[in-house]
């Protein structure tokens, strides 16, 4: 009697799930016509398959992050590098595959009381408030909106770190004001149904740049007494590690992509074959970076900083620009979604409300940007505060907690594979992953990135306008300006040559002329 008890509550909860999944493509179905016009919308805008999924994945977990990656080598060493790299991939993967079994257990849940999300994106606050309640539905938004607020900061800060190496006219903060306004055209696309053509393009272009890096530094060369020190210093160790946890944590916005497939029962193994095929780009693209330049990149966070100006690297720099207009977008999805819900406006038809309605959202994206220019060390701070709880610590915990209950395991949608425990064996690697990213992500990778990026505030200061610029070369027997006059967080010498010609001597400065002059040089290291 028990087996077959047991039995008619899988098929309940297996038909329950085919029912859900069955009205969503209904849903999606319903737009659909003979028109010439409605399919060539399918085939550039609006997709729901597992290829525009992986896609989706693909191109959001590296991002301008690529650009950073030899900077976390040379704070690490080539072999910390590669095993961390390796290493947070996989638990990235799992965390995603956790997230994954959250949802469809929530949704399947939410189906059986006939709850229809035909102009509902599902998030993943409502997830935690279906499984565990409030509480946990407020701390999950919580870190949610501040993390994927920051990453949207990051990809516009990236924006005009990249855009200085084709055109230095402009300095870098005034690209960052023309970059946010371009970026916050995103408020049209309605969801991530409408990023079919995006995320394709996005990792072909970020496929580019990082086969370009690899191949353009083998072909350079390692430069004149070139050293590769690192590890050297337990805040660089552990700066470039929590830049890795950044990395591989890009599976914030899991829940809302999953919404938009037609399947989502597929996602777990479409992500774990997206974080595959992005190794294959990022370690290539950093250890040959780092094998040529080594210690040079301890002061040039961005890696096209150091390959010389050609066709192929202002390539890659006006690629990756437009696949960080596609990451921004993907990163302030869901936040516009949650305005939307916040204001009452997330089930309206009207494509230009809604528009209008999210630019909101955009403003404090901008003036973080303009406040924390400091491309490569943001990106440790976020990992470390942030992603180390939104996309590790919650969703392992929420896993824990959701089936702790015999009764929770026996009725759950989706039990854990045998290659992995079962349910002992999972509750064990959940374990894990809360310790090691709780001590080691949150507790020494936080310490270590918050102490490098307090440095670059005090080397640089709020709102530079130009972080890590060279000088300027000065003109044929000029005189240099007396530091720190007017040059921002530019070094000039004191005494030098111009053209061949001696300079006079500056003005002797001040003492405390000296300590700024000395500290600057640090450069937050």
């Amino acid at each position: 009697m028990a087996s077959e008890a047991n039995g008619g509550v899988v098929a309940i909860e297996k038909g329950a799930e085919a029912v859900g999944v069955g009205r969503y493509v209904e849903v999606e179905q319903d737009q659909d016509s003979n028109t010439v016009k409605s399919r060539l919308s399918g085939l550039l805008w609006h997709g729901g398959s597992a290829y525009d999924a992986w896609f989706s994945c693909a191109s959001n977990q590296v991002a301008q992050v690529l650009l950073t990656l030899p900077y976390s080598f040379s704070q690490l060493g080539m072999l910390s590098g590669i095993v961390f790299q390796l290493f947070y991939g996989l638990m990235g993967s799992w965390t995603a595959y956790l997230i994954s079994i959250l949802y469809v257990e929530y949704r399947t849940r939410k189906e059986r009381e006939k709850v229809d999300f035909r102009n509902h994106v599902i998030q993943w606050f409502e997830v935690l408030d279906g499984l565990l309640g409030r509480h946990w539905r407020n701390v999950g938004l919580a870190f949610n909106c501040t993390f994927l607020l920051f990453g949207s900061v990051i990809q516009l800060i990236a924006c005009a770190s990249n855009i200085y190496y084709i055109n230095d006219k402009l300095d870098k903060r005034t690209w960052t004001y023309i970059f946010g306004a371009c970026c916050a055209t995103t408020v049209f696309i309605p969801s991530f149904h409408n990023y079919r053509i995006w995320s394709f393009l996005g990792l072909v272009m970020t496929t580019y740049t990082a086969w370009y890096l690899a191949v353009a530094s083998l072909i350079h060369g390692q430069v004149d007494g070139v050293k590769h020190s690192a590890p050297t210093k337990m805040v660089l160790y552990f700066t470039g590690a929590t830049n890795i946890l950044y990395t591989f944590g890009g599976h914030a916005v899991s829940v809302e992509i999953m919404h938009a497939m037609w399947r989502p029962q597929k996602f777990k193994a479409i992500y774990l074959m997206a974080t595959l095929y992005v190794l294959t780009l990022t370690l290539p693209s950093a250890a040959s970076v780092y094998w040529a330049f080594g210690d040079q990149l301890l002061t040039h966070s961005n890696a096209l900083a150091l390959l010389p100006r050609t066709p192929f690297r202002d390539a890659a720099v006006v690629l990756m620009l437009v696949h960080q207009f596609i990451t921004f977008g993907f990163a302030c999805t869901p936040l516009y979604f949650v305005w939307e819900k916040l204001i009452g406006l997330h089930d309206c038809r009207s494509l230009c409300k809604r528009a209008a309605a999210r630019l909101p959202v955009v403003v404090p994206i901008w003036f973080l940007a303009i406040i924390f220019p400091f491309f490569g060390p943001i990106n440790s701070a976020v990992g470390s505060l942030l992603v180390s709880f939104t996309v590790y610590i919650i969703p392992a915990l929420a896993h824990m907690i959701t089936f702790r209950s015999a009764t929770a395991r026996e009725n759950a949608v989706e039990p854990p594979p045998r290659l992995v425990g079962r349910w002992t064996g999972t509750y064990m690697i959940n374990a894990f992953v809360v310790a090691w990213v709780l001590v080691v992500g949150f507790g020494f990778g936080g310490w270590a990135s918050m102490t490098n990026f307090v440095r670059q505030i005090d080397t640089f200061g709020l709102f530079t306008k130009c972080y890590q610029c060279p000088a300027p070369p000065l003109p044929p027997g000029a005189a240099p300006l007396p530091f720190p006059g007017g040059l921002g967080n530019i070094t000039m010498p004191f005494n030098g040559t111009a053209g061949g010609a001696e300079l006079p001597p500056a003005p002797a400065p001040s003492p405390a002329h000296f300590f700024r002059h000395h500290r600057h040089h640090g450069h937050g290291l």
